[in-house]
């Protein structure tokens, strides 16, 4: 495997071998591998904790009630009947609409029906979002020396939001809105709610405040010292993406608000209701209306904006090409999350529980195959060790990938992948020796759906690439280490003498978001955690790469413009920056100094 394009830089390793379990690895009661639709979820909120019942599992479940939410504009289970929705800008506190000619019509990503009409905005009026946003000054709306009372208010904010989205109308309003737009079962729409209202608990009450936190640093003498901040960065922009409508444009714009920045928010348009309903939802728990911009338009259109405004800072997450194109044209002022090509590895410790490996299997698909294999942290490629192959893991992925159904959206349109380009990719792969389709590889449903041609609609699919023809040609490589946003992976096998080989396809992988150790060897889970980047990497035999909550880190490492999400620390990093104050006010010394020589 290491004669090719790379050759193994490490020296020989000795044999890992399988250790162990100390306890078993559950305790409780036996885990059993169950239906694909009493299934515990595992979204980007986590590992959700769902009961199978209907209201859970089903892609449309039936809603609560009738009661009407004071907040809404639309109802997403009348979505395309009738008049479409309409999703508007706010600008300076004030809702807007563009010109009756700037209105993209979204079409219902499951039958391209007309839904929802988004008013755009248009080149020459532009030029008022420009002064809307640099109309904060750098220092922001509030910061630790000025307007403190706004870390209260958006304590009290979050804590209403939160309170809302506990609602059990307003859970359902949030989570078939999502569904409607970005298809996607119940439990992995509905996991996306949860998250939000997690992280909105976590930042109630003072924990606003205690974000922006100082230190102070004794000085050299009497009268001095050092104090530290947080400072916002005043104006800022948000771009997201399609595949989290609700959990990525809230946790970011609300990670801005709570340091003192006034974002200017732009939502993928396909998705874009979800957030102004969300938006309208927070000016009900009591945020200003003049602290936050909704603008709708297209890309080119966002980035002649952001070069006239020059905001301090611009978080992007979305494709690595754009955010590279953004960083050249803002002079690097951007925070990324950018595209993801996430790996596991399989150790060589197979455990004995048979239990245990449906478990690992489980997680597998799971990673590979939810949400359409639509999340930045996806399994893209699975790095098997040969003991699994006993064990009949591929054919147990096999298994569960075909229980995915269109009908409960456990497997659905992909909005950024078209159907034709998703075969292309995989008719490269499969002319890579040795290379063969695993399963998949097919239109959902045989192409019996209505789903419209601008997206695709693919079967989960693996394809098998043997390790030492991945490693023979560089182009082979790039090919097998191309994100497909999709529900797709590439699954290759190695031994204990190929892991010097597996090492040197992670240092090639160009992308460093999420990654999974599946081992309870510690030898093992050291060499994988010394010699890989990942921001956030999961390490044993319960790992994952998918299913981030909020309460940890997740973001990507290795690149200096890295921006996280979800935690204290990945507030500090993306809106804040550090600034610091040196105290020096005793001059009593200064009876007895004398002007002493210029140095």
């Amino acid at each position: 495997a290491g004669q090719g394009f790379y050759h193994f830089r490490s020296a020989p390793m000795k044999s890992f071998k399988p250790s162990k379990f100390a306890s078993p690895l559950f305790v409780k009661k036996p885990w059993a591998l169950q239906t694909r639709k009493s299934m515990s979820s595992q979204s980007s909120g986590g590992h959700a904790k769902t009961q199978s019942s209907s209201r859970v599992a089903s892609w449309k479940p039936t809603n609560l009630s009738n009661k009407k939410l004071e907040f809404a504009t639309c109802d997403p289970d009348s979505l395309g009947v009738g008049a479409s929705a309409k999703v508007h800008n706010i600008i300076q506190g004030e809702w807007i609409q563009g010109a009756e000619d700037a209105c993209e019509v979204i079409p219902d990503p499951l039958n391209g029906q007309p839904i929802i009409e988004v008013s755009e905005v248009k080149q020459e009026s532009l030029n008022a979002f420009v002064r809307s946003l640099n109309s904060c000054p750098k220092y922001g709306m509030h910061n630790p020396l000025l307007n403190v009372d706004r870390y209260l208010l958006y304590g009290e904010i979050s804590l209403k939001a939160a309170n809302m989205l506990k609602d059990p109308d307003v859970e359902y309003f949030f989570a078939r809105l999502i569904q409607r737009v970005s298809p996607k079962s119940y439990a992995q729409a509905r996991g996306e709610v949860v998250v939000t209202r997690k992280f909105l608990e976590n930042f109630s009450g003072d924990q606003v405040r205690f974000l922006a936190r100082s230190f102070s640093t004794p000085g050299d003498h009497s009268g001095q010292q050092s104090q530290g901040y947080r400072w916002p960065y005043g104006p800022v922009a948000l771009i997201t993406p399609f595949n989290f409508p609700l959990e990525i444009p809230v946790l970011q714009t609300m990670g801005a608000l709570y340091m003192g920045n006034r974002p200017l928010l732009k939502v993928d348009s396909k998705v874009s209701i979800v957030m102004e309903q969300f938006i309208r939802l927070l000016h009900m728990c009591g945020m200003p209306m003049g602290d936050l911009d909704l603008i709708n338009c297209h890309g080119s259109m966002m980035q002649t904006l952001l070069e006239k405004a020059k905001p301090r800072t611009t978080l992007f997450t979305g494709s690595s090409k754009v955010a590279n194109i953004l960083a050249e044209r803002l002079e690097g002022r951007v925070k990324v999350e950018s595209a993801g090509f996430g790996w596991k590895v399989l150790g060589p410790d197979v455990p004995s529980d048979p239990n245990a490996i449906d478990y690992v299997a489980h997680v597998c698909d799971q990673d590979a195959f939810a949400s359409s294999g639509q999340k930045c942290s996806a399994q893209s490629i699975l790095f098997v060790h040969k003991n699994w192959s006993k064990t009949g893991l591929l054919e147990k992925l096999e298994h569960l990938a075909s229980q995915r159904r269109l009908d409960d959206l456990t497997v659905g349109p992909t909005l950024s992948v078209t159907t034709e380009r998703f075969m292309s990719h995989v008719e490269g792969l499969k002319r890579i020796p040795g290379a063969r389709v695993l399963f998949g590889g097919v239109e959902i449903n045989d192409g019996q759906h209505k789903i419209p041609r601008q997206y695709g609609a693919m079967r989960p699919t693996a394809v098998f690439v043997p390790l030492s023809s991945l490693m023979a040609k560089k182009e082979h490589l790039e090919l097998a280490t191309t994100e497909i946003f999709a529900p797709f992976q590439v699954v290759t096998e190695f031994e204990d003498g190929d892991i010097p080989a597996v090492l040197d396809v992670l240092e090639f992988v160009q992308n460093h978001l999420t990654a999974a150790i599946v081992s309870n060897d510690v030898a093992f889970q050291r060499l994988f955690q010394g010699r890989s980047v990942n921001g956030t990497t999961y390490v044993g035999l319960r790992a994952r790469t998918t299913g981030a909550p909020q309460n940890h880190w997740f973001g990507p490492a290795g690149d200096p413009r890295a921006a996280g999400i979800g935690t204290r620390e990945a507030i500090h990093v993306t809106w804040s920056c550090h600034r610091e104050f040196i105290q020096d006010n005793d001059i009593s010394f200064v009876n007895s100094w004398k002007l002493p020589p210029r140095t």
